[in-house]
This record gives structure tokens, C-alpha cells and sequence, in this order.
């Protein structure tokens, strides 16, 4: 059989047509996995409110692995959506151009509250799961740690 440009063309066309669903299946389910968080000085059982990790180096540094692991897969690599999922650099895009200081910490710490609760708790509408809770699989370690890499990689950076 001779090969012409047109019948590889549409071979590679029918491929790419036939593997197209197997990549939208990518974001399917996929088993959270856990972080290891032995680095990060430990907060303890009673759940914050506000990053008690903002600007450390290291949970930054574990964030990153634990984000790469656990959050990339629907939120996008290094935090750059494909716009299947929300993008986490604009989470707290709002409280950075707060003039009154006591205004841009009240943001922060909502944002932060809000980063945990739907973390902790996953997120249904209209029945169908748009974000599976990570409770039990994360402690308030990890999710500090990716709220702290998140931070590193604001749209405004």
C-alpha cells in the first residue's frame, strides 16, 4: 500500500479523533494521594482559618509536590488552568489591590477559609461532583502547604 500525504493525514485525523475521549477521561477519577508534610511545623487539631504558612519557604516547597500530585490533574500545570476548572492563581487576585491594610487582611483570610472549606469538603452541584473532598487524605499541613505554593503563582506575579 502506497502511503500519501492525504491517507496519513487522515490516519493521524482518525487517531487523534479515537484517543480524544481517553484524554477528557484523564480527569476522571484518580485516587487522592497523601502529602507528606514531616517538614512543616505541626498546627495541631484544631483547624485554622488563615495560611499560618504564607511565605515559607518550605511549605511552599511541599505544596508544590502535593499540588503537582493532587491538583494539577483538573486545575493545570503549575497552577495554570485549561479552563475545564477554576483558576487557583486568581484566588486572592482581589485582596493584593486592597489599599486599606485591615481590608486586604480581612480578604486574605476569607479566601483562606473558603481554600480549606471547599478542600476539606469537595464541591457538588446539581448532584454531579465537581471537586471530590480531599478530608482524610490531607491535614491542614497539606492544604497550607498548596495554599502557600498557590500564593507563589498569582496571576498578578
Amino acid at each position: 500500500m502506497k502511503f500519501t500525504a492525504s491517507l496519513v493525514s487522515g490516519l493521524l485525523l482518525c487517531a487523534a479523533a479515537a484517543l480524544s475521549p481517553m484524554s477528557t477521561m484523564a480527569h476522571g477519577d484518580v485516587t487522592p494521594q497523601a502529602v507528606d508534610t514531616h517538614s512543616l511545623p505541626p498546627l495541631g487539631d484544631e483547624m485554622r482559618s488563615e495560611n499560618p504558612y504564607r511565605g515559607l519557604e518550605e511549605a511552599v516547597k511541599v505544596g508544590t509536590s502535593a499540588y503537582t500530585q493532587n491538583c494539577a490533574r483538573c486545575h493545570g500545570i503549575a497552577a495554570v488552568s485549561g479552563g475545564m476548572s477554576p483558576d487557583l492563581r486568581e484566588l486572592d487576585t482581589e485582596c493584593i489591590d486592597q489599599k486599606d491594610e485591615a481590608k486586604k487582611k480581612a480578604c486574605f483570610k476569607e479566601v483562606d477559609d473558603f481554600f480549606m472549606s471547599i478542600t476539606m469538603k469537595g464541591k457538588v452541584r446539581n448532584g454531579v461532583e465537581k471537586m471530590p473532598s480531599f478530608k482524610g487524605t490531607f491535614n491542614q499541613e497539606a492544604v497550607w502547604a498548596i495554599k502557600s505554593y498557590l500564593e507563589t503563582r498569582r496571576a498578578s506575579n
